[in-house]
């Protein structure tokens, strides 16, 4: 496991921290969630069909000790987890409503973390990207001044780290958005001992190229400073301009960013996807994630490919969040 998971590792071990896996009968989910509990890492809670459940663990030869399971069908509290789900949508959704919603795992194990029964929820093993941000967006929301959570992937090879962002939620994000994102990348950075040193990119530096593509980056820039006048933040810069020293002295000699960006905000969802699987494909980086932020409570969203080692390891993420 590279240092950045043993670091995590030892933040969260001992913490008692619960994570909610909605999957609780997928093979990947089982086998890392034994992991996790075996090793005291944290308390996984699975849910679904206790019986089901158990039935996989034993032609998997996994112990089910340390894991705590529950089944929306049979779950005690539900009542008061049925109340509070209409409370938190506001007319949108009446009391019988609510009662077939919470029976979708994802809703129910959203609800978990809400009411703080549990710290984090992971899924997305068996389920779209949309079944496991809706109830998120829904139930969670997102924190104070930011209006739309977004993805971060961290990239890592050796002992380099960039977080590289977003690359996973917002197709066309406006200047407000970019400013958000770069705020909320920061924060994450912090968790994986990044000291954040922002650049909002464009295929201009400092006006170099000027339409409506580049001053949407130069506006986020003005939005970001306003919003947190502490982080080493600027833009808009070409990639070159942001991370390498002797391109950044010609082409924005008067920046903070002196080609040491570690934290790199694209204009775009298109550029960012394409940028992380450029650097990770020809440039051998690991990418992690992608981390979902800018929520109240950690929800993130594995692949549909994933195996085991990657549920594990976004668990460790997701505790780190909390």
């Amino acid at each position: 496991m590279s240092d950045l998971f043993t670091t995590l590792k030892d933040k969260v071990s001992g913490q008692q921290l619960k994570i909610v896996f909605p999957e609780g009968t997928d093979e990947r989910i089982l086998t890392a969630v034994h992991r996790l509990a075996s090793e005291h890492i944290l308390q996984p809670i699975l849910i679904g069909n206790q019986e089901e459940i158990s039935k996989k663990a034993a032609e998997l030869n996994l112990s089910l000790d340390g894991i705590e399971v529950n089944d929306p069908r049979q779950y005690s509290e539900m009542d008061e987890l049925v109340a509070a789900f209409v409370e938190r949508r506001k007319g949108k959704a009446t009391e019988e409503d609510a009662r077939k919603i919470l029976l979708d795992e994802n809703y129910f194990g959203t609800m978990l973390v809400h009411l703080g029964k549990a710290h984090g929820l992971v899924s997305g093993a068996a389920h779209s990207t949309a079944d496991t941000v809706r109830p998120a967006l829904q139930i969670i929301k997102t924190k104070p001044g930011i209006k739309k959570t977004s993805g971060v992937f961290i990239m890592v090879r050796g002992d380099e780290k960039y977080v590289f962002a977003d690359c996973a939620i917002n197709i066309a994000p406006d200047s407000q958005d970019l400013a958000e994102i770069a705020i909320a990348s920061a924060e994450t950075a912090k968790m994986f001992d990044i000291d954040p040193r922002v650049a909002l990119l464009s295929f201009s530096t400092k006006g170099s190229a000027k339409s409506p593509e580049t001053e949407k980056v130069a506006e986020a820039v003005n939005i970001a400073r306003e919003l947190n006048p502490n982080l080493v933040l600027d833009g808009e810069f070409q990639f070159d301009a942001a991370f390498v020293p002797s391109v950044a002295e010609k082409k924005a000699p008067d920046s903070v960013i002196k080609g040491d960006a570690n934290i790199f905000v694209f204009p775009s969802l298109e550029a960012g996807n394409i940028g992380y699987k450029i650097a990770q494909r020809l440039g051998n980086f690991e990418a992690v994630g992608p981390i979902l932020q800018g929520l109240n409570k950690p929800v993130n969203d594995l692949s549909r490919g994933c195996n085991a080692e990657d549920v594990y390891k976004l668990a460790l993420i997701t505790a780190a969040q909390v």
